[in-house]
């Protein structure tokens, strides 16, 4: 009898600690989340504020859920026309990356000779090079070929971006299994029929990685379109708000537009986020295992 009361007593003390290890990690990863939610609550609930309520109660709820805030932001930040020019950046800029680095990685994956881990080896030191250290070197031969423009600007992402992007789709291409390539090769299929109708279909989830990282990356990025396009009439939407608080905050810091403009800014690429995000971790995961 004694052993068999015990049996029940030690699947007790088991399941216990196992709630409340449990319960432990579920309060550590809320209360996580509320500190990571804390500044996009605080952007929210003060896009709806004038310059007095934000300055008195900066914490608190808005008085009233006032849109004309939102309205005069979208109208001094010309936010239809940055949308535009962002979305084409964005969009050229990422199918680029995209092109050049599955490409790039197809091939030096297939091709394993000293060369081909060499020229990968070079993309992978590339990740650890600043921006800053060929900031004004790279600035300046652009201006020399008179790409100071938006069309460079969507070259030098597409440069910026590869090194990373080559990263990742090397380590899935591993995955990739040859037989499918050589049965392709064999029914007729060139070189380029093989990998966009049959490589590339099997790189989606790692595909939408690297779409999501480059486009977040590219949308909020300020240092780079401000050095190559800066004062023009072609500017982002982070350039249209920096222009922006600094025409209206001559004599201090215009809350009540600063907020509402960072608001509607960060919307569209929030929205492509949260439809995305569920294939980040997938594809991040599945290419180092596979590397």
């Amino acid at each position: 009898m004694k052993q068999t009361d015990a049996i029940p007593h030690y699947q007790h003390n088991y399941f216990l600690k196992r709630r409340i290890t449990q319960a432990l990690i579920y309060g550590f990863l809320t209360l996580f989340s509320l500190y990571t939610l804390a500044p996009l609550w605080f952007l929210l609930i003060n896009s709806f504020k004038s310059q007095a309520e934000i300055i008195n109660a900066p914490l608190g709820f808005p008085g009233k859920f006032d849109f004309k805030y939102l309205a005069n932001a979208i109208r001094e930040i010309h936010f239809f026309k940055a949308l535009g020019v962002t979305a084409v950046l964005t969009v050229v800029s990422v199918g680029l990356i995209i092109l050049i680095s599955s490409m790039a990685a197809w091939v030096l994956v297939r091709n394993k000779t000293k060369t081909s881990g060499g020229i990968f080896m070079l993309f992978v030191a590339a990740m650890l090079i600043p921006f800053q250290a060929i900031m004004y070197p790279l600035i300046q031969f652009f201006d020399t070929l008179g790409l100071k423009n938006l069309g460079g600007l969507i070259v030098m992402y597409g440069g910026f971006g590869l090194s990373m992007s080559v990263f990742l789709y090397h380590g899935f291409v591993k995955g990739v299994p040859l037989g499918i390539e050589e049965a392709a090769f064999i029914d007729g299929c060139n070189v380029f029929q093989m990998f966009f109708f049959i490589v590339m279909p099997l790189l989606k989830s790692i595909t939408v990685t690297v779409i999501v990282l480059n486009s977040m990356w590219i949308w909020n990025d300020y240092l780079l379109p401000f050095l190559v396009i800066g004062n023009s009439d072609t500017k982002t939407l982070v350039l249209e708000l920096y222009f922006a608080r600094i025409l209206a905050g001559q004599f201090g810091n215009p809350w009540q537009l600063i907020f509402p403009a960072v608001l509607v800014s960060i919307i569209p690429i929030v929205i492509v986020f949260l439809f995305l995000q569920k294939f980040i971790v997938k594809g991040i995961s599945e290419g180092a295992i596979k590397a």
